[in-house]
This record gives C-alpha cells, sequence and structure tokens, in this order.
C-alpha cells in the first residue's frame, strides 16, 4: 500500500525547491549534494528522497516550474487590445516583476539546464521557446517589417539579453525602477527596431569580400 501523503507535502516541496534553487545557484550543480540539500532544508536525507528521487529530478522541477511561473505571468499579461508599444511594455514589465526574489531560480536555469538529460532539456526548451515566441509576436507587432526575416530572432533575443542579466546589476530602491527599466527596454527595442531594416549595411563589395578570406 502506498505511502499517504501529509497534508503540507505540497509546501514542503515548494521550500525544498526554493532552498535547492539557492543551493544549485550558490555552489553549482556539482557540489550541491544531496546531503547539503537535506540538511539546509532541515531534513533526513531519507526524507528528502521522499519528495525526489534524485538530484536530477530536483533540478528539472528548480527549473521548470520557474520557467511555468513566468510563461503563466507572461501570458497573463498579453492584451492584445493595446496599442503595441504598450503591449510591449506589459509585456517586460510583467516579466521583470516575475524575476523579483527568483535571481537563484533564474542563475539555475541559464547554468544547470546543460546537466539534465536530452528529454528533459527538451521539454524545458519547448517551455522557453512558448516564452521567446510571446514576445516575438510583441516585436513584430512594434516594428512589423521584421515580421518573416532573419532580424526577428536576433532583436527578440536581444531585448532578452537586457532583461534576462538585469539581475547582475538591478538593485530595488536604486535610481532606476522595474517600470523605468521596462520602460527603458521597450523604448529601446521600439525605437531601435522601427527602421531596422532600412538601416542595414551594405552587402560587402567584392574587394571587401576578398580581404576577409
Amino acid at each position: 500500500m502506498a505511502r499517504p501523503r501529509a497534508t503540507n507535502y505540497d509546501d514542503k516541496r515548494r521550500a525544498i525547491l526554493e532552498r535547492s534553487a539557492e543551493l544549485f545557484s550558490e555552489y553549482g550543480y556539482d557540489r550541491a549534494s544531496m546531503n547539503k540539500i537535506a540538511e539546509a532544508c532541515g531534513v533526513s536525507k531519507a526524507n528528502l528522497y521522499h519528495y525526489y528521487k534524485d538530484k536530477d529530478e530536483l533540478l528539472f522541477d528548480v527549473i521548470r516550474s520557474h520557467l511555468e511561473a513566468l510563461l503563466a505571468v507572461v501570458k497573463a499579461a498579453q492584451r492584445p487590445e493595446l496599442p503595441p508599444d504598450d503591449q510591449l511594455r506589459e509585456l517586460v514589465a510583467a516579466l521583470l516583476e516575475a524575476y523579483r526574489d527568483a535571481d537563484a531560480q533564474h542563475n539555475v536555469q541559464i547554468s544547470s539546464l546543460r546537466f539534465l538529460s536530452p528529454p528533459r532539456q527538451t521539454a524545458l526548451k519547448n517551455v522557453e521557446r512558448e516564452l521567446v515566441r510571446t514576445f516575438s509576436d510583441a516585436v513584430a507587432a512594434v516594428a512589423p517589417q521584421l515580421k518573416g526575416t532573419a532580424l526577428l530572432k536576433p532583436v527578440t533575443m536581444s531585448l532578452f539579453g537586457m532583461v534576462n542579466w538585469h539581475y547582475l546589476w538591478f538593485s530595488d530602491g536604486g535610481a532606476v525602477s522595474r517600470a523605468d527599466y521596462a520602460e527603458l527596454v521597450t523604448r529601446l527595442i521600439a525605437d531601435g527596431s522601427r527602421d531596422l531594416l532600412a538601416r542595414a549595411p551594405a552587402p560587402p563589395t567584392k574587394r571587401a569580400a576578398e580581404r576577409r578570406r
């Protein structure tokens, strides 16, 4: 007969995920052992295995729960009735807010997803792709001339570059608020991409092409 779950099973599981994310972020996936995680969570190693059968499953759940939370927040922020610039700003602001108090989870996603098995990496990358697709559509609405071109993806990923790494310098209570930064990112993407194709560099001359060989 299967052992019944405790009434606070889900709460304990969430607490384990949060503490594990902090340890993975601080020590790296390799050095954050199950013994160390159990000790940090205040449970026995046997009890930890009641929630997660191994460290791989634990890492997967840390990243999965983080990505799914980000995607849910961004989807909830979609308001197609808004002008394109306003919609993009809403999405950027929602993502920045979702990153609040999630530095550890975000760092683990960036640094440790590669340690997972290929099937688990694929499952997580599918969530990442859905998140990217949402922003790519918003960028295409702001700069419709980019739709269907090779530039749409680099512009979208440049947006993620600005947002995903903000935690390295951003400080709540600093000179720039999350709302201010959402506005800044929106303006850089919207104003900088509208005539991007018109500013594209001319094809290299024959002499320049020969010099590159």
